[in-house]
């Protein structure tokens, strides 16, 4: 939290005290009150001068497609309402060194050909939207080719039914060192959607009961997520066609369905997944085209498959990792490994440890039989739990012939390791 308030407070200066905006003595602060001279959003920006403060009474402003223009500082009093009455885009801020806070945003437009959104930042650098309400939006939160931007303590809901009428919660194309910050989302297509985005930190935010994806980064590189909550959305997390991506202390949990994960990882590399808890989730993580991801100290517990692994997957480590009460701990489709498992606690371990070292003294390979013919052939899931599967998986144990040799942890740990918990930001 301290290093959070840290990045605020430097922005807030930076908007204070550029010699662009702010010259001593020119600031002024502008009121708008219904009833009074100044009482729209609209007349208060005509009348302000870069670097002024607008405070707005609580009230409801139905104001169409307000533009800011002007380094400002917007401020609602008590959470005023600016309601888009389902057509309009309701603020779109086309200013460097702007600051919204404090305000609700319902009902923006929506729209199946155009990207509209309640709150819009296009082409702008150094600005905030912290303390704000969304209810009913379908783009909330956009921000379009923006540099070093906080979005801050916003709270995010819809209520989407379906993908294809429905919009992303916060939104980000091409754009570079933001900050998402303790932000809660609801009710989206996706959470927090990603797309040609660098250099990003994306912290202490809860996104949850979104149709599709929590959280979807699409070509965006060099970013960073921990201390995240992603739970009961349609899909999970999905990053794709990224690289050097830093995912550490998440928790990812009840993300069910046919095509459900805690993370989809489609053609990412150089990444480090570390110190995440991956809870009752179809499929903990999906890995495809993916290489040199480390993953180390996550906690797998409760999933259907902990991790599937393509064959289409090399040089990853997965090591030092938690493995209980999942149905199946590994999958893949192949039987060529080139990935290094090492020093993982494996629950359905059944190796001994004469020298008492805390590292099995024999490998446990953590492939079973059946999860391959799963794999191949997913009807045989009705046979989950028959004695004949027992057998034939105690049997392959013995004398491997099917699944692959190589994929195995020559190191197991015979005790659970200790994994990090989430971080109050």
């Amino acid at each position: 939290m301290r290093r959070n308030n840290h990045i605020l407070l430097k922005l807030v200066l930076a908007v204070i005290l550029s010699g662009l905006l702010w010259k001593a003595g020119q600031s002024r602060t502008i009121r708008v009150k219904k009833g009074t001279a100044i009482s729209s959003i609209r007349a208060a920006l005509a009348k302000a001068s870069a670097g002024d403060s607008i405070l707005v009474s609580r009230d409801r402003y139905a104001e169409q497609n307000i533009e800011i223009t002007k380094p400002v500082i917007l401020i609602g009093l008590d959470m005023p309402t600016l309601d888009g009455e389902n057509k309009h885009e309701i603020i779109t801020v086309k200013s460097s060194y702007v600051i919204i806070e404090g305000f609700e945003f319902i009902n923006s437009g929506k729209s199946g050909y155009i990207d509209i959104a309640a709150l819009r930042f296009v082409g702008v650098h150094d600005v905030i939207a912290k303390n704000n309400r969304f209810v009913n939006s379908f783009f909330g939160i956009y921000c379009q080719n923006v540099q070093r931007g906080i979005i801050y303590k916003n709270a995010l809901v819809s209520n989407a039914k379906d993908e294809i009428n429905s919009a992303n919660g916060i939104h980000c194309w091409k754009s570079d060192s933001l900050q998402i910050l303790q932000n809660t989302i609801s009710g989206h297509r996706d959470g927090i959607y990603f797309e040609f985005v660098t250099e990003t930190k994306i912290t202490g935010n809860t996104s949850y009961n979104n149709v599709r994806y929590g959280l979807h980064f699409m070509f965006s590189s060099h970013n960073q997520y921990y201390n995240n909550v992603f739970r009961d959305n349609g899909a999970g997390v999905a990053v794709m066609y990224s690289h050097h991506v830093t995912m550490h202390r998440n928790r990812f949990s009840d993300n069910w369905g046919n095509a459900a994960y805690g993370i989809l990882m489609k053609d990412i590399t150089d990444s480090d997944v570390r110190h995440n808890h991956f809870t009752r989730n179809t499929v903990g993580i999906y890995m495809e085209g993916s290489n040199r991801i480390s993953m180390q100290e996550n906690e797998f517990d409760q999933n259907g498959w902990a991790i599937k692994m393509q064959a289409s997957c090399t040089d990853n480590v997965i090591q030092a990792n938690n493995f209980t009460g999942n149905t199946f701990d590994i999958a893949t489709n192949g039987s060529l490994v080139l990935n290094t498992f090492r020093a993982n606690y494996w629950d359905r371990y059944e190796g001994y440890d004469l020298n008492h070292d805390g590292t099995g003294d024999i490998p446990h390979r953590p492939v079973s039989l059946y999860s391959m013919i799963v794999e191949r052939n997913p009807s045989t899931l009705m046979l989950f739990r028959s004695f004949m599967v027992d057998l034939m998986d105690r049997a392959e144990r013995i004398m491997p012939g099917m699944t692959p040799e190589a994929l195995r942890d020559d190191a197991p740990r015979m005790k659970k390791l200790p994994i990090q918990p989430l971080q109050k930001s």
